[in-house]
């Protein structure tokens, strides 16, 4: 007999009906509430459509954004959340690409035949499908099913202390058309019976008055979050109350950690993952929680290694390392206690089932699955995140990671944010050249910054500079390196 897959809205209703689910604004909605409208919103999609068809949600951080997606899984149907703010272009396209036969911009409110009956649903059915942003060309669709949600959370949970738990009060200010915003915030408010508040619009006053309000013990995060909510007035007060906080989807810079640490006592937690693993890999909570530039180590049920470009495997969670010829060392930094950098190649229960429609692209036949980024473990057996593989740049054949350099300019007072970029040189091939948003009175100029770089890199590693007013991002603060001119 196959699997039932995993319905936590009924769930948290059984286990603590009374209890606020979700907040937003002056509505509040308990777990037994949420539950009955979700069996509606089935009800209303199983009517319309048919099990396997898409639905396509287009709503922000709402409740009517949580029923229709725990509806359509519901329904046996599977949801397509996306971006409010798309243009219609890409709308058009990822509207088009994954078939959807229903867009749902509102949670209809007309009357629901109660007899219309919902299928049984198997783990192995696709629940969700996640448009990646990518780095180049277009979104892809991560085909996720109820398992490998399901399997991210009982992961989750083997840490201990928890990350989260039964009693906490979880903010959800990270859009819930990204994996992190969907599955780790919305997703482990279900998952634990918690009570989530809602966030449909970031602004760090706004955000620490419901902290404050509504009492928050743990927030879901980006960098850019932590990043207005340390610089706020009365910050300190208003996080005080927190048991945990957690930050992803891009790296947080160490300044940032530590005036949180400063303000709260308390470390973040940071996390790595990717949309196609749903989406947490590893994170400091089952390593150093207090340690700066790391992303931890694998959770528990992941099993990750790095592997090298000649495809020799360099680490396997945390054992040793296989000898590499040292002309190979791609790295400037002081690794020789751990291993070379390689490719993160990972295998769980939690990956992806490969690209809409055809599963392309995704784990090999024994169930690895290789990243695309690059890390290193370092002498403590934590990992170290590096750069990302489409995005080496080979001066002479040398090996040179933008995020080395992004790390060297941010760590300028006067930078406010930096991407470095490969572009064609007629003499090494490529070079490396930064984006670099500046702040400060006097802001820096060109050539402070490239003094500032000369005595932090090698000379290969050197980038030219330009300076812009600011650089485009993702709505999770991810830099989009393909919008640069």
């Amino acid at each position: 007999m196959e699997e039932p897959a995993p319905d936590p809205v009924a769930v948290a209703a059984r286990r603590r009906p009374e209890t606020p689910a979700l907040i937003a604004g002056d509505l509040v909605v308990s777990w037994a509430e949420l539950d009955t409208r979700v069996s509606t919103a089935a009800r209303w999609v199983a009517s319309r459509t048919a099990p396997g068809d898409r639905v396509a949600i287009l709503l922000g951080n709402t409740v009517d954004f949580a029923v229709a997606y725990f509806g359509i899984l519901r329904a046996g149907r599977v949801a397509v959340p996306l971006n409010p703010g798309y243009t219609a272009d890409e709308l058009d396209y990822a509207l088009a690409d994954s078939g959807a036969v229903e867009t749902l911009s509102r949670v209809p409110l007309e009357d629901v035949d109660a007899r219309v009956a919902l299928p049984e649903v198997r783990a192995r059915d696709l629940a969700v499908l996640l448009y990646t942003s990518g780095t180049s060309g277009r979104p892809k669709g991560a085909m996720l099913t109820h398992a490998a949600l399901a399997a991210n959370h009982d992961q989750l949970s083997r840490i201990e202390p928890p990350v989260v738990g039964p009693e906490d009060v979880v903010l959800l200010a990270v859009p819930f058309f990204h994996a992190y915003g969907l599955n780790t915030g919305l997703g482990t408010v279900a998952h634990h019976a918690a009570t989530g508040v809602l966030v449909e619009r970031f602004d760090a006053a706004a955000t620490l008055e419901l902290i404050t309000e509504h009492r928050v013990t743990v927030t879901v995060g980006v960098p850019g979050m932590y990043q207005a909510w340390t610089a706020a007035a009365g910050a300190g007060s208003a996080l005080s109350g927190l048991r945990t906080a957690v930050c992803g989807a891009a790296p947080l810079e160490p300044r940032v950690a530590a005036r949180f640490r400063a303000l709260t006592g308390k470390s973040i937690l940071i996390g790595y993952g990717l949309t196609e693993s749903a989406p947490v890999l590893t994170t400091t909570a089952v390593s150093d929680r207090d340690k700066s530039g790391s992303i931890g180590r694998p959770l528990p049920g992941v099993e990750l290694l790095l592997r090298s470009r000649g495809g020799a495997e360099l680490w396997r969670d945390g054992t040793a390392s296989i000898e590499e010829d040292p002309a190979e060392l791609d790295l400037a930094v002081a690794v020789s206690a751990g291993t070379d950098p390689g490719e993160i190649v990972v295998r769980g229960p939690n990956l992806f089932s490969g690209y809409w429609p055809d599963g392309s692209g995704g784990p090999d036949a024994e169930g690895w699955w290789p990243t695309g980024d690059i890390a290193y473990a370092d002498g403590d057996g934590d990992l170290v995140l590096v750069d990302r593989i489409g995005e080496l740049i080979l001066v002479n054949g040398f090996n040179v990671y933008p995020a080395e350099i992004e790390r060297v300019l941010d760590g300028h007072p006067g930078v406010a944010a930096a991407a470095v970029v490969a572009v064609p040189d007629p003499q090494s091939g490529q070079r490396p050249h930064a984006y670099v948003a500046p702040a400060g009175d006097p802001p820096p100029g060109v050539t402070e910054l490239q003094v500032h770089c000369a005595a932090r890199l090698a000379r290969f590693k050197l980038p030219t500079i330009e300076l812009v007013p600011e650089l485009p991002r993702s709505a999770t603060g991810k830099i989009r390196k393909r919008e640069l001119p």
